[in-house]
């Protein structure tokens, strides 16, 4: 077979991803930002009074107008949203902004994944689906870094600056192939193959044909929602939303969106905008581990690893804020115990909870159900989320933060069993072999 150039698919992944790292810095930006709306000073806080459906519309885009003018149209409610942050008067316009960041990721969130798993070859499908956790993480690490020393507007240029990178270059990336071929179009399918490897046209000849036969079959069983809920369809349905219900129940975004208030409560010393820059860089760095190991080691093992290392993060930091709660005097030789948990709880979140949720999703569903099934499973995704950060607070005032901490550790345990009984592992295998693994009809593993 003609050598191809592996690098490729992956610069492509990484572009199409800087619209990711655009959802984290816009997520982010709540722990830097909620410090400067608090604060007297106009030239900090630009507010009078300070303050007390995307997931859809990326399934029809990724399917009537394609995965990478999906993707492209993302960036028209990211630069609303940060124009509405940087004009802000009042607590609406942030608001309407936060609205508008919301389309986008679910629109992101839904076409990224499928985009990534289709330019993909098998060897590094697992890769390139990582990559959404660790550019979600350089966004943070972005707006955690840039955030406490520059202005509330430059917060929001720089933003715009991000979406403006992201759209000049993905337009010079290729379309998915599979797309192409779902219009019936070989010959721009061959030429973005040719592009993606780095082949010629004879060098890609053999995987267009064998991607031309599975969308053919694909194209003979028009899916629609319904079809979602049924057979394997429905078992590759119910594992990813299960997946994406222990990736937020993990509390990972109670965690995120709220730390720099983790860190005031803990009573550390060290200050909580230097600490928050220091996780934001140990998550960077243990997200962009993943790519490297997860097609070797498999979904399965990364995820059983995370579960297990989060709930042990999310166990300590539950016992401190209950000891605190409680009044012991044993706290007080405990300050750094906050970081070391959320150093833990981070990085092995990294390794499984966080990115692959999202890779597993791109490789279960057959590829006439993806358009059907990736909007519903990414609705529920942020429904949880906004679920998580509007009521975390509210237990925390009233109950005690280390509630929050124990429930979100035992939907963890709950996610190793899970994980250890239910998920397959799709490592290395075809995705005509996953559907079987799935125990759908009609299907035959790709002949060599």
């Amino acid at each position: 077979m003609e050598a191809g150039q592996l690098w490729r698919q992956y610069l492509v992944g990484a572009v199409a991803n800087i619209a990711i790292l655009c959802t984290g810095y816009s997520m982010g930006w709540t722990a830097p930002i909620n410090i400067k709306l608090q604060n007297n000073d106009t030239s900090q806080s630009p507010l009078d009074h300070k303050p007390s459906n995307g997931p859809f519309i990326g399934g029809f885009a990724a399917s009537t107008i394609g995965r990478k003018w999906g993707l492209m149209s993302s960036t028209i409610p990211l630069l609303v949203g940060w124009i509405l942050a940087a004009v802000a008067t009042n607590m609406a316009f942030l608001y309407a902004g936060r609205i508008f960041w919301g389309i986008a990721v679910g629109m992101l969130f839904t076409i990224s994944p499928m985009y990534c798993a289709e330019i993909a070859t098998v060897e590094s499908r697992g890769a390139l689906g990582s990559f959404l956790q660790s550019f979600i993480t350089v966004g943070f690490l972005l707006v955690y870094g840039a955030g406490p020393f520059i202005s509330y507007h430059g917060v929001a240029y720089l933003g715009m600056a991000v979406v403006v990178l992201f759209a000049v270059s993905f337009f010079f990336m290729p379309e998915s192939p599979t797309y192409h071929l779902l219009k019936d179009r070989t010959e721009d399918a061959a030429q973005c193959l040719m592009t993606i490897r780095g082949r010629s046209r004879q060098g890609v000849a053999e995987e267009l044909a064998t991607m031309k036969a599975d969308v053919l079959a694909s194209m003979e069983k028009k899916a629609t929602l319904r079809d979602v809920f049924r057979g394997s369809n429905f078992k590759a349905f119910y594992i990813s939303c299960a997946l994406v219900f222990f990736q937020q129940f993990s509390g990972i975004n109670a965690v995120l969106f709220y730390m720099t208030d983790i860190f005031k409560a803990s009573g550390t010393d060290l200050d909580p905008s230097i600490a928050t820059i220091i996780i934001g860089a140990v998550q960077l760095i243990a997200s962009f581990i993943t790519p490297f190991v997860v097609d070797r080691l498999g979904r399965r093992i990364l995820l059983l690893i995370s579960s297990c290392g989060t709930a042990i993060g999310l166990a300590l930091l539950g016992m401190f804020f209950l000891l605190r709660h409680v009044g012991s005097p044993a706290v007080a030789n405990m300050g750094v115990l906050p970081v070391i948990a959320l150093v833990l709880f981070i990085v092995t979140y990294c390794w499984g909870l966080g990115p692959l949720p999202w890779a597993v999703m791109g490789e279960l569903f057959p590829i006439e159900v993806k358009a059907a099934a990736a909007p519903p499973a990414t609705a529920f995704c942020w429904i949880l989320s906004f679920l998580i950060t509007k009521f975390f607070p509210t237990i925390s005032g009233n109950i005690g933060m280390h509630v929050g901490f124990f429930i979100f550790c035992a939907c963890c345990v709950a996610a190793f069993f899970f994980t250890l009984f239910i998920v397959p592992e799709t490592k290395g295998k075809s995705l005509q072999e996953i559907q079987q693994l799935l125990g759908a009809k009609n299907t035959e593993p790709e002949k060599a």
